[in-house]
């Protein structure tokens, strides 16, 4: 019914000679930039186009006006202006104009939404259901078994939650092994590897692995954050040998592992050294993490870590424009168990989206795989520079113009413009 009434409201407009659009600025002069991609995402569930204006104001979006429309963006707190269609016209004619580094892509169809993710409670919170909920944007939540099953074809868009694909439980056996949730978490991976048939974590984890590459190479779009990078990547890598010590899964790590890892099956990383001490809270030296130290100023109290995004042409690079929109070019960085990549270990066939140059690493990059994407952006929560086990999750109503947000957000629309991608 309410997709019914914002239709006649168009029409209404359309044909009462007064036709105008609603212009979404995405500039500083947002009042709220998360939740705009909600209604970006609303309009695109209700079948209603929506066009995005890559580099134009921060990558603002345009739309028919309708009362239904304005009524959710006041509802929503979220800025807007209403422009005669010869405004709306004349932004499109300069956009289009070869010199400008700006284009107009068309969203056409929300995509279906993902969460890789444990159903039980676990100590720490993640920033993609973080943002999606704060922005209403509708998902999913699967775990191991509807991977293993074969449910990821229902969905265009999978997150994998801060996770660990080597069966290592995150590594956090040093700190964390008599935790009543660390206890409850092996415990219940243990169970579900059992019902699904196999005889470790790792080996079902491999299995999770293997199917969501599988997902990607047939046109999904995988986005991921912090350990769900690496570790899935690992995880890939030792397809061939076992890297888990004894107090992961029973029995002793091979002893070659590391000469047995294949790197010709990963998405993103190759000739990285395995971190192969149990008790060492890190995966491999793909992490950037330890070449942090004085990441604040002792006077000011700013945050001195920052990243920046890469410019890109919007007229021949379509992918990357629309995943590095944003209002700004240098974003504040943010710890995590992987924070960032070290750019030796990155396949050169792999773009890199933003980087942190004082530490020679990069921060966010994607790549194709068969028909579909992957991104990875390393650090656990754009807003909470050292995020640790425990820590409540952060307030997005503190921060609704967040720059790290969005890069995520960008990745959510990204698979709505599908379509055009392939055809330009």
């Amino acid at each position: 019914m309410k997709q019914i009434l914002i239709l006649f409201s168009i029409l209404t407009f359309a044909f009462s000679g007064r036709a105008s659009q609603i212009l979404i600025p995405m500039d500083e002069t947002q009042t709220n930039h998360l939740r705009a991609y909600g209604i970006a995402y609303y309009l695109l569930e209700n079948e209603i186009v929506i066009e995005w204006l890559l580099n134009y104001r921060g990558g603002s979006f345009l739309t028919l006006h309708s009362t239904g429309i304005e009524e959710e963006l006041l509802l929503r707190g979220v800025s807007y202006e209403i422009i005669a269609n010869g405004q709306a016209s004349a932004i499109k004619n300069m956009i289009a104009d070869p010199e400008k580094n700006m284009e107009t892509v068309q969203l056409e169809k929300a995509p279906k939404i993902a969460v890789y993710t444990p159903g039980g409670m676990m100590p720490w919170d993640d920033a993609v259901t973080l943002v999606l909920e704060y922005a209403e944007i509708p998902y999913d939540k699967i775990y191991d078994s509807a991977v293993v099953m074969g449910m990821l074809p229902e969905y265009d868009w999978l997150h994998l939650h801060h996770e660990d694909f080597t069966g290592q439980y995150g590594k956090f056996y040093s700190r964390y092994r008599n935790y009543p949730w660390y206890r409850e978490q092996v415990a219940d991976l243990e169970a579900s590897a059992a019902g699904l048939g196999f005889n470790k974590v790792s080996e079902m984890k491999l299995a999770v692995a293997t199917n969501i590459k599988n997902f990607v190479i047939g046109g999904g779009f995988l986005f991921t954050m912090c350990s769900g990078t690496d570790s899935f990547d690992i995880a890939l890598a030792a397809h061939k040998t076992d890297i888990c010590e004894s107090m992961y899964d029973g029995d002793p790590a091979h002893q070659n592992c590391q000469n047995e890892l294949d790197f010709m099956n990963t998405f993103a990383f190759r000739d990285f050294t395995l971190e192969q001490d149990p008790l060492v809270y890190e995966y491999s030296n793909i992490d950037g993490t330890d070449k942090r130290n004085a990441y604040v100023d002792e006077r000011t109290g700013a945050i001195t870590d920052k990243f920046t995004l890469f410019d890109f042409s919007a007229k021949w690079d379509i992918v990357p424009t629309m995943l590095t929109q944003c209002h700004t070019d240098v974003v504040n960085g943010f710890m995590g168990q992987t924070t960032d990549f070290r750019t030796e270990f990155i396949k050169p066939n792999v773009l890199i989206l933003g980087e942190t140059k004082q530490y020679g690493t990069a921060r966010y990059i994607h790549g194709e795989m068969g028909q579909g994407t992957w991104t990875f952006y390393g650090g656990h929560d754009p807003e909470d520079y050292r995020h640790i086990v425990g820590d409540p999750p952060t307030d997005l109503d503190l921060h609704p113009n967040s720059p790290g947000y969005r890069l995520i957000l960008n990745n959510i629309l990204f698979p709505a413009a599908k379509k055009k991608k392939r055809e330009t």
